[in-house]
């Protein structure tokens, strides 16, 4: 009965593991890119925890991959340079799940969800100028502000 449980896993995680990440129109990650591994979890979950290896670990070699466009690959490598090693991989984890199919997936939509933090064209700032009356009114109102810390400072002196 084990090898049978063990067997429906196995081609789960194939089926999981031959289609492509797809993040948008133009942007496919190639499957045969992600190494998968599998570790025990940590923290609670009794004998269940010390006997099976349910956490993912996701690695990708962010510098050598194809899937990604230059200026995007760019960005990536900028934005999560303290997520990624010397040689250039990408690791994330997940053990949110006690499963290795959800976590798997978990693993899948956190890179998902990281490209598409980086696939938009971050806008240039303009730089600008307050108007005039606007630089009237901050002042008027600091001289304001000032004047009435300066009435409550001075204590009016008792002339009885």
């Amino acid at each position: 009965m084990g090898s049978l449980k063990a067997t429906i896993v196995a081609t789960r995680q194939a089926a999981m593991m031959k289609d492509d990440l797809v993040i948008n129109r133009r942007i496919r990650i190639l499957r045969a890119e992600l190494k998968f591994t599998f570790v025990r979890s940590s923290g609670p979950g009794g004998q269940n925890v010390n006997k099976v290896s349910s956490k993912a670990v996701l690695r990708w070699k962010v510098v050598a991959t194809k899937s990604l466009p230059a200026y995007v690959r760019e960005r990536f490598l900028t934005k999560y340079a303290r997520r990624i090693n010397e040689e250039g991989e990408l690791l994330l984890t997940s053990q949110r799940y006690r499963d290795q199919p959800r976590n798997i997936t978990d693993c899948l939509e956190k890179l998902q969800a990281m490209v598409v933090a980086v696939t938009t064209v971050p806008k240039q700032r303009k730089a600008t100028r307050p108007s005039q009356g606007a630089v009237e009114r901050r002042l008027k109102a600091k001289r304001e502000t000032s004047r009435r810390k300066k009435i409550r400072r001075t204590r009016p002196t008792d002339e009885e």
